[in-house]
């Protein structure tokens, strides 16, 4: 019963700075709240000379909801969850592996690495943007387009040219004077095809030493006629041991990461 003591302990202790963590979160967030509140009211009430009452939605409101219901159609096609999502799940079919990690793991892992490459990008777009914003200093149509210059770029920077070329000439246009220029129903096609284009390179050369240990593997089966074994059954085990000895996860996560320019 000794050893129990200090471990209850510590946990009571981890408990009670949790909730004292919490506590301290809501009261600072508390001004901001009330400040959101009477800055943005969620439901206007007007009543009529007869009394009679009608509810209506801020136009704010609207656009935020709006915003939230586009939210996983713009994380695919303005970030770059599209490339690591795609380079891991080729990764995962490599290893011979259909559902381990799990579909869950492997979009959690895809979302954070994408909030760690975009995380300069989204802070350049709260501070030019939202944050002014909020303030009061600018109107909604400057706010947009500022929160946009920062995607825009990033997006550019990762788009071929050949396929800008391709979608500005099926958009009619004759051209662009600079790459400001390029609206964002060009740009996102283009990106979308350039990083499928990308992933898809990157899962090429992941997939080569996999493939490699599955023809050697299966050639030692049948010149040892042992044909009615699955090659796949015996090359898993050298496979997971090869990505596991050359640090697989540190070295793909990493050069995913450094995949992109900035």
């Amino acid at each position: 019963m000794t050893p129990e003591r200090p471990a209850s302990s510590r946990r009571r202790r981890t408990a009670a700075i949790a909730l004292a963590l919490i506590a301290m979160t809501v009261v600072a967030l508390l001004p901001q709240a009330a400040h959101a509140q009477a800055a943005l009211p969620a439901l206007a009430i007007k009543t009529a000379k007869n009394g009679a009452q009608t509810y209506s939605l801020t136009v704010q409101i609207l656009i935020l909801m709006t915003v939230l219901t586009l939210l996983p159609a713009i994380l695919l096609a303005m970030t770059a969850f599209t490339r690591i999502i795609i380079v891991l799940s080729i990764l995962r079919q490599a290893l011979g592996m259909t559902t381990t990690p799990s579909n869950q793991v492997l979009t959690s892992l895809a979302l954070f690495l994408t909030f760690f490459v975009m995380s300069s990008t989204l802070n350049q777009a709260y501070v030019n943007g939202v944050q002014p914003y909020l303030a009061g200093q600018i109107a909604g149509t400057v706010a947009v387009d500022r929160s946009i210059a920062p995607l825009k770029r990033f997006m550019l920077a990762q788009t071929r040219v050949d396929d800008l070329r391709l979608f500005t000439r099926l958009s009619g246009r004759p051209g662009f004077a600079n790459p400001d220029a390029v609206p964002l129903s060009v740009l996102i096609p283009t990106f979308m095809t350039s990083e499928l284009k990308t992933a898809f390179q990157i899962g090429f050369m992941i997939y080569i030493p996999f493939v490699v240990i599955d023809l050697v593997v299966a050639s030692v089966l049948m010149s040892m006629g042992m044909m009615m074994l699955s090659p796949m059954l015996v090359s898993l085990p050298f496979k997971i041991m090869l990505f596991v000895l050359v640090d697989g996860w540190t070295l793909l996560l990493g050069t995913l990461a450094a995949s992109f320019h900035r």
